[in-house]
């Protein structure tokens, strides 16, 4: 049941709640196959003072579990009567998927490679343009949070275009292991919500399908350091860290025999051209195919399914690394977003 404080909305109007106020929502996106409402769980917190509006989205990808507690506990620690501007949470993007406990939207289709779908398009097409059109259009900033997919993990990495002096800058504020440079030219809600002039980043907590309370903690460090930095709360950037990896390109590298799969380095393990990075046996334990770094790199990701069919993933490897320092109080500038 929800609670009488919640109710349920149609389109997010953000002038519709009352400020210096927190509400939690339903947004009524489309309807399942009996005609009942398909609603998606919105936090919305409008601060006493003007200010921009920060939007997180979780869960995109259902199995993909951690920004939802992150969320959670940002929600828990705002004080709105010192809070200029809103924040908008939107904890399950992806709800059938969510249900369903899978990656994909409920017609097998990933949302976040087909943004900004259509409103006229098919059941996915029709969910990720609602989605973009009701919520994300209505953000001035954008952070998404995301894990690995099933069967991989994940370092704690950002995936944001560096180029951009506001990505760079809300990226670095996160402390992250890694940055990787990834302009956003693909169908992607990050990419989609760059297009319309929103900066975006994608958070990368880790893995999927559970909730791993370091990556929570961290990543709500790098949060609340984006809202000092929009000047949105009162407070001191926190830089836990000195430096953190940038990767200006990236790769995932595949397997051409099928086997058991036995991948080597570890997450945030630098190597070298030529080192060994996964062999594959065949079922009686024979070695059957050596794997070995095309070039020099650090794991952001890697696979952790043994069961390896030609073709399957074995490391998501950064390139041309470099190290950079993450951002402090001297380098907090804040830059106005363009309207």
């Amino acid at each position: 049941m929800h609670s009488k404080n919640e109710t349920t909305i149609n389109n997010l109007d953000i002038e519709q709640f009352k400020k210096g106020s927190i509400k939690k929502v339903w947004l009524h996106i489309i309807n399942n196959g009996i005609g009942e409402p398909i609603r998606i769980p919105i936090f919305i917190a409008r601060g006493k003072k003007d200010g921009p509006v920060l939007g997180l989205t979780s869960s995109l990808h259902g199995n993909e579990l951690n920004g939802i507690p992150v969320i959670q506990k940002l929600f828990n620690d705002i004080d709105v009567e010192e809070l200029s501007g809103t924040i908008i949470g939107v904890l399950v993007a992806n709800v059938p998927g969510y249900l369903l406990e899978q990656r994909k939207f409920n017609d097998d289709v990933d949302l976040n490679r087909i943004a900004p779908g259509k409103a006229n398009g098919n059941q996915s097409e029709l969910y990720i343009n609602r989605l973009i059109d009701r919520i994300v259009s209505k953000f001035d900033f954008h952070i998404d949070l995301h894990t690995a997919s099933v069967g991989r993990v994940n370092s704690y990495y950002i995936r944001a275009d560096m180029s951009d002096p506001i990505t760079s800058k809300l990226a670095r504020l996160q402390n992250p292991d890694i940055i990787l440079h990834n302009p956003p030219n693909d169908k992607t809600l990050r990419g989609n919500a760059q297009g319309l002039g929103i900066p975006s980043i994608t958070l990368e907590l880790k893995d999927p399908n559970l909730f791993q309370y370091d990556v929570i903690e961290d990543s709500l460090i790098g949060i609340h350091n984006v809202l000092f930095f929009l000047k949105m709360i009162e407070g001191e950037v926190l830089c836990p860290v000195k430096n953190t990896i940038l990767c200006e390109t990236s790769s995932w590298y595949y397997t051409d025999e099928g086997g058991i799969l036995s991948v080597k380095p570890e997450l945030k393990q630098k190597i070298k051209k030529g080192e060994l990075i996964a062999e594959t046996q065949d079922i009686f334990g024979t070695v059957i195919k050596q794997y070995f770094a095309p070039e020099d790199g650090i794991i952001i990701g890697k696979s952790v399914n043994p069961v390896n069919q030609s073709g399957s993933r074995i490391v998501h490897l950064g390139q041309k690394i470099s190290e950079i320092p993450c951002i402090t109080e001297d380098d907090t500038t804040y830059i106005q977003k363009k309207k």
